[in-house]
Order: C-alpha cells, then structure tokens, then sequence
C-alpha cells in the first residue's frame, strides 16, 4: 500500500484543469456550453479530426510554469494535479504513442509537465497528474465517442488499456521524476480487474504514489468525493474534496460565477473539519495564462494562510464533537493543543460544548487581540461549556480565533447531544 502520510499532512490542493479545450473556451460555432468547458467535443459531437485542427492553433505563450506553481505555493497549497490527458485524449506531454500531444501537434513544441515537474521540485511543491483511463474521445476501444466510433466491444476497451493507457502512464512515471499520485477519472466502464490492474501498475514503477478513487471498484488508496461535493461525515481514512473556483473546471470565458474569497475559505475550512483535503481547480486560458479572477482569489487566500490560516489547515483536522462542522458562526478545526473558530458569521457569544481540555488563552488572527472566554463544567454531561464572550469591534470578516490549550485536546465526542437544548443556541 502507498504511503498516504503527505496526503494527509497537505490538507490543499491545485487542482489545473488545461488543455485544448481551453482555445473555444466553451463556444463552437456559434453554440455555447452551459456547463463544463473541457466537455465540449462530447457535447456538441465534435469529429474527431475537426477537434484535433485545435492543437494546430495551440501555441500558450504566456505559460509560465514557475508562476503557476508560486501562486499555489504563495496560497499555501502543498501538491498540484496537472492533466496529463483529460478525454479528449490529447497528452499535455511528450508521448512516444502518438502525435496528437502538446510537443509534436502544436506550434509551442514544449512539454509543458516536464516544466512543471522542475517548478514543483523548486517549491517543494508534490505533482500529481490527472489521466482520464476510461473515457478518451480519440481512441476507437474507450468509452465517451459514440459518433466517430460507433462499436464498442470489452476486448477493444482491454486493448486500449493495455496500449494507450499504460504507455502513457509508464512514461509520466518514469519521465519527469517523483509523480506523487495519479489522479483516475469516471470510472464508466472499467472492471474491478481493470482498476486493480491499473492501481498496481502504477505502483509498480512508483510505490509511493497514490493512486485516487476515481481508478474505480473502491481501488484507490484514499477517497475522492464527488465534484463539489461538501463532506457529511468525518472521515478516518484519507479523502480528497475537489471544488471549481466558478461553475466549470476547464476554462469557459463566459463564467464569470466565481465563488468569493470568504466562501471558498469556507469550504477549505469544511473539509478540513472533516479531515479531507481540499483540491481547488483552476482553469488556465488557451493562451497559458491564470485567470484574473482565480489570481485574485489565490492572492486573498495566500494573505489569510500567511497571517496564521495555514495553522488551522495543516496538522489540523475534525475537532471530533457532533456539532463540529455546524456552528452558526462558521466552521472548527483543531491540532493536538490548539484549537480554530473559523468565523464567517457575527454573534454575540460563541458556544462549544464539549471541549474537555483547560484553555491557556483565546486570541484573534492575525492581530493576536484577546478574547474572554470562560469555561464551565456539567458533571453530569461528562462535558465542558466554552462559551467565547463578544470580541472587539471591528474585526473584519472571515477570521480566526485561535484557542491554545494548556493540555492535549480532549473531547466528549457526544457532547452535543447530551447538552441541555436551551444551551445549543448561539446568541
């Protein structure tokens, strides 16, 4: 079994969703997507020799793969997954197994991963690659292109496994150095052989990467959540959320629904109360370029985690109280003596039940202004009652408060529901 010890300690993630898909940016021929850009050749059928026209006019100059990895390493991210090859079968890396890749079909005639793997390792920054195993639209034996490749049989699907497949992840293994986890996707047609297979090839050239959930059959080495799915549970194994800034992962130059600053805070704060990490997308332009609006969102994100947000993400995890995760107030996270109140929302008080351990102090983050707070005890309950008094006028939102604890976290994991009910409303 891979190691999952840097997984679990890199609570966030980039997740880079680019490729040719990026160039129409959600539009072919007038017509529009409404949903996700990098779906386009099977949303609107495209031929597969009309799509592949794209990588004639692909030439990304502003790539900058340094820039790239800074802005995730500046927001305080800890791995990159990068497509290596989405569906529509395009390798966004040098393969020997055919020429439809960014090398030998472009006009850049770069290799953009090779780049990227030498950003990364100057950062200190772990890369993963995305490979879609199952669906690939350029390939007569995968799944997903049913109008230029009408017959399907399992015999062709085993074929394009055993060629395309595994050629390609044999030389993202061996090519470009430490691959820290393959990053599978839907899982339509794949059999549980097929996915064990696949799970154990990889670790053959690489045992310590990762493979993810979505190689299929429950054969990953840790769990992927669905596509912006919020955790409902606290998980005890490792686990991997992954969100869009906006509405699509792949560039779309008509959405503009980027989520604010605060709310993707919130649901970094939301996975990891619930000890999952969290993997946030973002998709380049066809000319190499972030977004403005993602750059403005990794920059807000990068100035909380520098003023003491990266102490509430890493080495934290689930406070492990029922009511963790449903405070009125926001979100809780917690290490072995400290304790967070991810604060999005006003209230006068603030109350915890549950919370065993002696306090030391109460502070805000990033002023270091204390707070009062005082602790009460209900022998009957077997819990403790913080409640956390009104902090000082002013403070912008969202913000941290961080608790320190003169002991080692302990906590009565059912204390919210053995509270009195007149207790459990935050005023």
């Amino acid at each position: 079994m891979s190691s999952t010890n840097w997984f679990s300690e890199g609570r966030f993630g980039m997740f880079i969703h680019w490729g040719l898909y990026a160039l129409p940016a959600g539009e072919w021929q007038g017509k529009t997507v409404s949903w996700v850009a990098e779906w386009i050749m099977r949303k609107f059928r495209i031929p597969v020799a009309e799509y592949e026209a794209l990588a004639k006019k692909f030439n990304p100059v502003k790539f900058n793969a340094e820039q790239w990895v800074k802005d995730a390493h500046d927001a305080g991210m800890k791995y990159m997954i990068f497509t290596a090859k989405h569906h529509d079968g395009f390798a966004m890396f040098h393969s020997s197994w055919d020429k439809f890749n960014i090398v030998d079909a472009t006009p850049f005639k770069r290799d953009v991963l090779a780049e990227l793997a030498a950003a990364c390792r100057k950062y200190g920054m772990k890369l993963g690659c995305y490979y879609s195993q199952d669906q690939d639209w350029h390939e007569a034996g995968a799944s997903g292109n049913d109008w230029d490749f009408p017959v399907k049989t399992p015999e062709m699907f085993q074929d394009y496994i055993n060629g395309k497949v595994k050629h390609q992840l044999k030389e993202i293994l061996t090519n470009y150095g430490e691959i820290s986890v393959i990053w599978f996707d839907t899982p339509e047609t794949i059999t549980l052989e097929q996915s064990k297979d696949l799970k154990e090839y990889v670790h053959s050239f690489q045992p310590e990467c990762l493979v993810s959930g979505r190689v299929g059959n429950g054969m990953g080495d840790y769990i992927s959540l669905g596509d912006n799915a919020i955790p409902g549970q606290f998980f005890t194994t490792p686990a991997e959320g992954l969100g869009t800034m906006n509405t699509s992962w792949g560039y779309r130059k008509d959405d503009h629904a980027y989520r604010s600053y605060s709310q993707l805070l919130q649901i970094l704060a939301k996975m990891v109360s619930h000890n999952a990490n969290y993997l946030l997308n973002v998709g380049p332009k066809g000319d190499g370029a972030f977004p403005a609006e993602a750059r403005q969102r990794l920059k807000k994100i990068a100035e909380f985690m520098q003023q003491g947000g990266a102490g509430a993400v890493y080495g934290a995890g689930a406070l492990g109280i029922a009511v963790n995760g449903g405070c009125s107030w926001g979100e809780v996270t917690a290490s072995k003596r400290k304790v967070w109140f991810w604060v999005f929302k006003e209230r006068k008080e603030m109350i915890l039940h549950g919370l065993r351990s002696k306090i030391k102090d109460i502070k805000i983050l990033p002023t270091g202004q204390k707070v009062p707070f005082r602790q009460d005890r209900d022998d009957a309950f077997d819990y403790h009652k913080l409640t956390i008094f009104p902090v000082p006028a002013g403070i912008k939102k969202p913000y941290l408060i961080e608790i320190t604890l003169q002991e080692d976290l302990s906590v009565n994991p059912h204390a919210y529901y053995a509270a009195h009910k007149t207790d459990l409303e935050e005023k």
